[in-house]
């Protein structure tokens, strides 16, 4: 006896195609919610610090605007990757990074100075900081609104747009 299987109909093709896709986001928003579990919200917390030039540098000092700030490491494949992204959004938005676990501030001015860096820096040598926002891994990134509270975070790559329209939206709908 010879079985033949029906041809699917675009009907039937159509339903598991959208089955298929619901499934995937939905694995995915699992996985973003699991790591980004740790990462704070609400208001940030307070950061006074120096940053690579010696200028004293608080998260105060951005009241009014949405600011991007960034945690990232030397060692990290995936910050080297998403470099030029952070760079692109600093050219038209504030943004503060913070470099977790890089070394000491020469080793970290070295690294940014021989990448072409042109962003903002505090070096975060023990990972004191990271631990205070909750970040389990790098890179990570926070979209503060003008209040200094957090409105979006992201834990692993993102791209430049992403991040200004993140940037944008919290312009848009959170601005004080």
């Amino acid at each position: 006896m010879i079985f033949s299987r029906k041809k699917p109909t675009t009907k039937g093709r159509i339903v598991s195609l959208l089955i298929q896709i619901m499934f995937f986001v939905g694995l995915f928003i699992l996985v973003r919610s699991w790591t980004q579990k740790d990462m704070i919200t609400g208001p940030a917390p307070a950061l006074t610090s120096t940053d690579l030039q010696g200028e004293l540098v608080a998260l105060s000092d951005y009241r009014g605007e949405p600011l991007l700030v960034s945690f990232w490491a030397s060692w990290c494949k995936i910050c080297e990757f998403e470099q030029g992204a952070v760079n692109s959004v600093s050219k038209s938005w504030p943004v503060l990074t913070i470099a977790m676990q890089s070394g000491n501030k020469q080793e970290v001015a070295e690294f940014i100075q021989a990448h072409g860096l042109k962003w903002r820096t505090i070096v975060d040598e023990s990972g004191e900081l990271a631990k205070r926002f909750g970040v389990p891994g790098v890179p990570a990134h926070f979209i503060l609104d003008g209040e200094g509270n957090i409105r979006y975070r992201e834990m692993g790559y993102t791209t430049t747009l992403g991040l200004k329209a993140r940037l944008w939206l919290t312009r848009t709908f959170h601005s004080g």
